[in-house]
């Protein structure tokens, strides 16, 4: 398959300045596999070492940060003959061994002519719970699922790909239709590469939803082993209450909804170590849709999305004729598989930081709201085609300078202030 990410490994290997690389990302994101296509692809060798329960690596980490033996231990360890610039060296799951992640400061600074990269599926989580971090010693790179683009070249759609970045909305509107159809297929699919992979491979339904649930119990398995025993009850409790919380009209987090009378200061940690293990992305508010958004950000108020749509619809039980066949699905559920799509397609695309707004009194609500090249950009979000939206028009009309944009069902459309962009063609 090919990811998109993958230029941001090239041009790593080939900067003058290169630190060793952290990849960061949600377990069953493709980190490991796009760390080995790397290696095959742009080296002569691999030094791959996996830390988790690997007590020969943690015993050659745990003596000193000696370089010269470090290396020469993991020659030892991997059988391959490591060389400056011809060998990529992998540390994998390296959440494991604390001292493993320490050790990527003296790389920099003792033996920066080693190319080395890792990765951790709860590195997030090391990281707040007290492990050295090397500040200013890594390049990171953050891994999504699979977007959009990236589904339609696993499903073979190249031409249609190529089309669609080259932003051509007079040719693109031709094929509208088809389109849609092919976003319908994502909103099920989702971007997981084992599920993409899958029904790329072979369009077996059942078979990407059985994928989508071990992924799912995957996680439930994490939050048993890894968080806080007494933390554990408050993670599933939130975990469990995303898709209802998403699916209704007003989509803000609310903690009575997971049980009553409950309050903030009871979930705050559980929400943070799902934040962290990279399952969950959190959207905050601002309290004011004006330059620069983090000084108007409210820390007490939120929207929590999860790492991708398809798992979104597995944890929801959205049956495969509803997305893909049935129109009502959107209305259905509210936008909130809309929504969590158009999050994942930003994120997918380096957005960040990301908010919405919504005023006291609800006179005044954005689905999103982003910085881009110093200047205010309201997002509405619309699940079909129906795109009224007052508070939006309201917006405009009060700031005749402001620019704003819409993803909806309907094919591009260029107005004086506001730009309708299909679903599709998420940047």
């Amino acid at each position: 398959m090919e990811r998109l990410v993958y230029q941001k490994f090239v041009e790593w290997k080939n900067r003058s300045g290169r630190k060793p690389l952290m990849l960061n990302g949600a377990r069953q994101v493709g980190k490991t596999w796009l760390l080995h296509e790397f290696a095959r692809r742009e080296y002569r060798l691999e030094a791959y070492v996996n830390c988790r329960r690997n007590d020969l690596a943690r015993q050659l980490f745990a003596q000193d940060f000696n370089m010269e033996r470090i290396l020469r231990a993991l020659r030892a360890l991997t059988g391959v003959d490591i060389t400056p610039g011809d060998t990529l060296i992998v540390l994998d799951e390296i959440q494991d061994i604390p001292e493993a992640l320490e050790s990527l400061k003296y790389f920099r600074e003792d033996a920066s002519e080693y190319h080395v990269a890792v990765a951790g599926s709860l590195l997030g989580i090391s990281l707040h719970e007290g492990t050295s971090y090397p500040v200013g010693q890594v390049d990171e790179i953050n891994i999504y699922p699979m977007n959009f683009e990236e589904f339609l070249l696993a499903k073979g759609e190249r031409e249609m790909y190529k089309l669609l970045v080259s932003r051509d909305y007079t040719t693109i509107n031709l094929l509208h239709d088809k389109y849609v159809e092919l976003l319908r297929q994502y909103y099920y699919v989702g971007g997981m590469p084992e599920a993409v992979a899958e029904y790329a491979a072979t369009g077996a339904l059942n078979e990407v939803r059985r994928i989508q649930t071990g992924i799912l119990n995957g996680y439930d398995r994490d939050f048993s082993k890894h968080a806080p025993k007494e933390l554990v009850p408050r993670i599933r409790m939130v975990w469990k209450s995303i898709p209802s919380q998403l699916f209704r009209e007003n989509k803000k987090f609310i903690y009575g909804a997971l049980r009553k009378g409950a309050r903030a200061a009871d979930f705050e940690l559980a929400i943070r170590w799902l934040v962290d293990a990279g399952v969950v992305c959190q959207v905050p508010r601002c309290t004011k849709p004006a330059l620069p958004l983090s000084i108007y950000e409210d820390l007490s108020a939120f929207k929590l999305y999860m790492v991708d749509v398809g798992l979104l619809g597995a944890m929801a039980d959205v049956e495969p004729v509803q997305v893909l066949v049935a129109n009502n699905i959107f209305a259905e559920y509210k936008g909130g598989m809309t929504e969590q799509f158009v999050l994942q397609q930003m994120k997918s695309h380096g957005v960040s930081p990301i908010y919405y707004h919504k005023t006291d009194d609800s006179r005044l609500e954005l689905d999103f709201v982003i910085q881009r090249n110093a200047r205010l950009l309201p997002i509405e979000v619309k699940a079909e085609g129906n795109v009224r939206a007052n508070s939006l028009t309201n917006l405009l009309k009060a700031n005749a300078d402001l620019q704003a944009v819409r993803y909806s069902m309907l094919p591009y459309k260029q107005q004086e202030q506001l730009t309708n962009i299909p679903l599709y063609a998420v940047e």
